[in-house]
């Protein structure tokens, strides 16, 4: 009787961690002048690292605001957000992910509102969605490769990956990393697209398999592992985290497949039960305009989607340069269709196929 008793206790102590939203790292950045009474709380997919230089500019002109960042998984956003507005409390004030289709299905589904900023108004169309969604930089898929290990230079498509990968030394027990989809939202996505744009897309993840795959819910671990060798090349690694490293990594290099390259975008939104949204508000105005843009861009290799910053990082350039090469995701209900439950597990019925080659 007292066995039964604390196996359901047990049991029930699981269900209710499984239900509680997940904490991510948090930091608090105190307001400059040392008040107290005004916080900004935002939840998001950028690196804590990435996202300091962006705060610090914005309480540089709010020197009365503190700022509670949490650094979540995508997946961990949408779920904290829907629990704590459906719980009938407050919720962030801002968010910023890598998952666009959650960030889209927050906003399709009525878990954010409308920021009137300014710089709406001029925003690229495809960049916005009702005055609710916005994306903010213009990130492509890249493959990452150590240098060392490419004397001659890297694969420069999918098809020269595949033939790499099937005629590269057999001693090498693992060959590349890519993200795993089942717990990467950005990893997920630039997936769906290669199968709307690469035939072939399935061949080339059993020919991974059979080299060794290796999958991770985060860039930080394939680049990692690519920047010393373990790895020499990684798959669909989000180019803004990719480029970063590679100015600390000698030995990191990254290419731009000549075939297509997958374009995402990080959105940003207030949410419906934000606590404060007119800082919420005010935040995405700041990275709306000129000076968050630049910074984005310059600061934090995030190419900017305003068409005001032209330097060399920014999406303008990224057009000029590698214009149909692009497959840009738009920001809109349409993406809704890589959350379709049918769809979404036919994928990852053929993602386990292929990785069952392993």
């Amino acid at each position: 009787m007292i066995r039964r008793l604390f196996t359901l206790c047990l049991l029930a102590l699981l269900v209710r961690l499984a239900l509680t939203p997940a904490l991510g790292e948090v930091v608090t950045h105190a307001a400059p002048d040392g008040s107290a009474g005004r916080q900004l709380v935002i939840y998001s997919t950028l690196d804590n690292r990435l996202a300091t230089p962006l705060i610090a500019a914005f309480q540089a002109n709010h020197p009365d605001v503190s700022v509670r960042y949490e650094d979540l998984l995508a997946a961990d956003i949408a779920a904290r957000v829907i629990a704590e507005t459906d719980a009938g409390g407050a919720t962030a004030d801002f968010l910023f992910s890598s998952g666009m289709d959650l960030q889209l299905k927050l906003a399709n589904d009525g878990y954010a509102q409308a920021a009137p900023v300014p710089a709406a108004a001029s925003w690229p169309a495809w960049a916005k969605w009702q005055d609710t969604a916005f994306a903010l930089t213009v990130e492509p898929a890249v493959l990452v490769y150590h240098k060392p290990s490419f004397p001659g230079g890297p694969p420069q498509s999918r098809l020269e990956l595949m033939t790499w990968l099937q005629n590269a030394p057999g001693t090498t027990a693992g060959k590349i990393g890519t993200y795993d989809i089942e717990q990467s939202s950005v990893g997920y996505l630039f997936l769906a697209r290669d199968t709307e744009h690469f035939a072939d897309i399935w061949s080339l993840l059993r020919v991974m398999a059979r080299a060794g795959l290796q999958t991770f819910p985060t860039s930080q671990g394939i680049i990692d592992r690519v920047a010393d060798g373990r790895l020499p090349l990684g798959y669909n690694i989000l180019g803004s985290y990719a480029a970063d490293q590679a100015r600390m990594e000698p030995d990191l290099g990254l290419v731009l497949l000549r075939d297509f390259t997958v374009v995402l975008s990080r959105v940003a939104l207030v949410p419906r039960a934000a606590a404060s949204p007119d800082l919420g508000a005010e935040f995405l105005e700041f990275l709306m305009g000129a000076e968050g843009q630049t910074l984005l861009s310059e600061k934090l290799r995030l190419p900017a989607v305003s068409l005001e910053v032209t330097g060399a990082g920014s999406g303008a350039a990224m057009q000029a340069a590698l214009g149909d090469q692009l497959r840009a995701v738009p920001v809109s209900p349409g993406v809704l269709v890589y959350l379709d439950q049918a769809k979404r597990q036919r994928l990852l019925r053929l993602w386990r196929e292929a990785l069952a080659e392993r």
